[in-house]
């Protein structure tokens, strides 16, 4: 199968299910099989999903990509041991990174309600297409891309994360960002903003936000 098709619904549902680690294998640049040359589409999905899985938390690290041929089985033997080792240092996935399991699986679901919408404005405003992976990794650590990641990306991911969040029990704005995570200041806009959407309801004997 093409790197290309590797979807970001593939990769956050490895990680949803437990996996400590997901590896990517694929063509050398330049080198596609298929005229689509998915091997960049590749490329670019994965830095997108590793500030995707760093947004919420997760080591990007546990994403891996590689260029291996049919014919370099000592390479793909040698980044395989690498890659265990690293995930092995790294430690089981949420304990790794000191984040609850509950909570974890909650942050990357979140992501993946909003997989449909990231496709729309990857093509629209985020897509590009470079001849370099060093030019991709200069792109995606640029100023111009952590604008637009903010601008496109971030609030929605956050107001995802507060409504699966509520779908428990009620809570206040102070218990959510504690919960997730987030700033207070933060949760409060999406928690405002939301209400006067008719998303959520207020109590103000329980001083708590509800689904609506």
């Amino acid at each position: 199968m093409c790197t290309g098709r590797v979807d970001l619904s593939f990769v956050l549902r490895a990680f949803s299910n437990g996996a400590d680690g997901v590896f990517i294998g694929g063509c050398w640049l330049g080198e596609c099989h298929y005229v689509t040359e998915g091997n960049y589409d590749a490329l670019f999905n994965m830095h997108l999903c590793r500030k995707l899985l760093q947004h919420v938390g997760v080591n990007p690290k546990r994403l891996r990509l590689e260029w291996i041929s049919a014919s370099e089985g000592t390479r793909y033997a040698e980044v395989m041991n690498d890659f265990g080792k690293q995930l092995k240092e790294a430690g089981p996935l949420g304990k790794g990174e000191g984040i609850n399991e509950n909570i974890l699986k909650l942050k990357l679901e979140a992501v993946s309600k909003l997989i449909p919408y990231i496709k729309l404005v990857e093509r629209e405003r985020l897509r590009v297409r470079f001849d370099t992976e060093e030019a991709y990794t200069e792109y995606f650590a640029s100023d111009e891309m952590n604008r637009l990641f903010d601008e496109l990306v971030v609030d929605k991911l956050a107001v995802s994360q507060i409504m699966l969040l509520l779908q428990g029990n009620p809570l206040s704005a102070r218990d959510i960002a504690e919960t997730l995570g987030l700033e207070p200041a933060e949760v409060s806009r999406h928690l405002n903003s939301s209400s006067r959407l008719g998303l959520l309801s207020f109590d103000e004997e329980l001083k708590s936000f509800a689904l609506a």
